[in-house]
Order: structure tokens, then C-alpha cells, then sequence
């Protein structure tokens, strides 16, 4: 669901850019009450774990789309909300600056779609269906109907934004129609795959899970063991499985192509060109691969393709920029939470 600048308008785009920001400050703000030792490094794992993870894309049966994890839902659960926006805005911002992945001037709407309904309004409904206590019942079904609302709530959010940036080639009812029940398939997945992970450290460390539920500190509890394993794992993923996502295109992709008959649309305004230049600048591995590998270049049985290994690269050099980036603002709401101490003291 990475919205292309080439989809909005530059007012779109500022204002979703401010509402962003504005919900990133609050954030924040929020999170220095119980940001600890232990969640920093939790928010890079996870944030890489997640980066990871968005760049497999599975099948949708008998439809020719596909579609990947959002993450967002599983960062709440993990985090609690406002890291855990703090962490999606920040695997989206590596991604959209050394990959390509979602345009610069659409990174407010990526952020909101993605960060904002995970996060404030899909959560508490986790919250809610396991209020009585975590088994894994509960955290199947709550990740499940939280996944699908959040899914549901981003992918119309996608198309009131096209139809605010006037994109007639996507006109909204049948573009609502299409994005709804495309993304209501990869919403069930994502519940499934949040509700596996979300046991597996409720089994391993459920004090992690109530914790962030109450909104504690994880304090003096130890899981080291939970950060190896996910690091561990977002290694695998994103240096080898990704090599196996599916080749059709993404839910929006999907839903464009059959709107509008193409999955890029054209746009010729000085603020679109100034921002696409700039992005191929920046982007370092665009596509999650060497902007030199052509298409037809193949290689000998055994041996690994450029191809194969320009993703490989991506997955490793994106989860650990997002590991660092993530690490870099729960240090930063650290030392400021630590200087506002001081100066209250004084």
C-alpha cells in the first residue's frame, strides 16, 4: 500500500505530510513517559523485522495480486502505539529514500495509511478483545479483527486521497471496489502472521505483551532472547526468502491496473520532477535492487543472479538502516527526556 507520488496532488500530499508530523510530535511526546533501556533496541529489532518482512509478497489466489505484511498492527502490539508509529514512520522513510519504495511527497499519506489506523484506531480494538487477559485465542482473534479494520480503513483512506488529488483516471467507485475486497484477502493474512509472532513472544516473555498493553516499561525484564530470534529472523527473511515474493503486482497496483489500465500514471508539475529527481538520487538499491541489472542477463545454473543478490543486499542494508534509524530516535527521546529531568531538578 505505498502510495507513488505520481497518485497525489502536492496539497494531498503537504497536508497528510503535516497531519503526519503532528501525529509523530504527539508521539513523541507520549512515548518519553515510558520509553526504558530495553524498548530502544526492541523498536530497531522490530522496525528491521518488520522492513524485512514487507518485502515478501504472497499470492492472492485466483485473482493475479498479491500482497505483503503491513506491520504496523504487529509494532503496536509489540511497542504500544506511539513507538510503535515511531517505528513504522521510520521503515518508511528508509525505505522511501534509499529504495524508492513510495514516493517523498506521498510519505505523509504512507505514514497515515499505515501508521496512523494501526496504530490509534485498529490497537485498541486489540486492546478490547483481550481485556480479560492474553491466551492465544484472544491474541488470534483480536490481531485478526484489528489487522482487517486497519487493512480496510488504509485502503479507503488510499482512495479519498487519489479522489482529493482530482486523479480521474481512478474514478472512486470503481477504485473503492477494488481496493476494498483486494485488501480485505491480505488483511486476513496479516492478522494470521501478527497473531503467530504476537504468541510466540506471549509464550516466550508474556509480560512483554501485558506490559505494553497497560503501558508499563518493560523495565528489568529480560529478552534478549526474544531480539535475537527476531533478528535472527529478519535476517533470513530479508536475505534469503525475499528472493521467493510473488511477481504480481500489490494490492493498489492491482486495483490501478484494472481502474485504470496501468500502474503508473503521469504526471508533468515542477514539485513532482523536482522530488522524483531527487529520489533517484538518493535511492541506493531502487526497486530493493542494482538499477544496472537488466532484465534479460541471466546466469549459469548454481550461481546466484544479480538479480537474487541486489535483494539479498536490500533486505540486509534496509533492515539495518531501519535497525539504526529506529535505535537513533529512542536514544534522541531519551537524552531530551533525560535534559528535561535535569532542568527540573535545577
Amino acid at each position: 500500500m505505498h502510495m507513488a507520488d505520481a497518485l497525489i496532488s502536492p496539497i494531498v500530499g503537504g497536508t497528510m505530510l503535516a497531519a503526519s508530523t503532528g501525529v509523530a510530535a504527539y508521539s513523541i511526546k507520549k512515548v518519553q513517559k515510558d520509553l526504558d533501556e530495553k524498548k530502544v533496541p526492541f523498536m530497531g529489532v522490530m522496525g528491521a523485522f518488520v522492513f524485512s518482512a514487507q518485502m515478501i509478497n504472497f499470492s492472492i489466489p485466483a485473482t493475479g495480486s498479491s500482497g505483503h505484511l503491513g506491520g504496523g498492527m504487529l509494532l503496536a502490539i509489540m511497542l504500544g502505539p506511539y513507538a510503535g508509529f515511531l517505528t513504522m514512520a521510520s521503515i518508511l522513510l528508509i525505505q522511501a529514500l534509499f529504495f524508492g519504495d513510495g514516493g517523498l511527497l506521498a510519505y505523509g499519506c504512507n505514514v497515515w495509511n499505515l501508521g496512523v489506523y494501526t496504530c490509534f484506531l485498529a490497537y485498541p480494538l486489540f486492546l478490547w478483545v483481550t481485556k480479560k487477559g492474553f491466551n492465544s485465542k484472544r491474541i488470534f482473534w483480536g490481531a485478526m479483527v484489528s489487522s482487517l479494520i486497519a487493512l480496510q480503513l488504509g485502503a479507503f483512506s488510499v482512495v479519498l486521497e487519489t479522489l482529493f488529488s482530482g486523479k480521474t483516471e481512478l474514478p472512486f467507485g470503481v477504485f473503492v471496489l477494488l481496493m476494498q475486497p483486494i485488501h480485505l484477502a491480505i488483511g486476513v493474512v496479516e492478522g494470521i502472521v501478527t497473531a503467530v509472532i504476537a504468541t510466540f513472544v506471549w509464550k516466550a516473555r508474556p509480560e512483554v505483551l501485558e506490559q505494553t498493553a497497560n503501558g508499563e516499561p518493560i523495565g528489568s525484564l529480560s529478552i534478549k532472547r526474544i531480539l535475537v530470534v527476531i533478528l535472527v529472523a529478519a535476517v533470513l527473511i530479508g536475505g534469503s526468502l525475499s528472493w521467493f515474493a510473488s511477481e504480481n503486482p500489490d494490492g493498489l497496483e492491482w486495483s490501478m491496473e484494472k481502474t485504470a489500465g496501468s500502474t503508473e500514471l503521469e504526471t508533468e508539475d515542477e514539485i513532482h520532477q523536482a522530488l522524483s529527481r531527487i529520489q533517484d538520487k538518493i535511492a541506493i538499491l531502487p526497486d530493493y535492487g542494482f538499477s544496472s541489472t537488466n532484465e534479460g542477463d541471466t546466469k549459469p545454473e548454481g550461481v546466484l543472479s544479480n538479480e537474487r543478490i541486489g535483494t539479498s543486499i536490500s533486505g540486509i542494508v534496509g533492515g539495518f538502516l531501519t535497525l539504526i534509524l529506529a535505535i537513533f530516535i529512542g536514544f534522541l527521546i531519551r537524552f531530551f527526556k533525560k535534559k528535561r529531568r535535569v532542568s527540573l531538578k535545577k
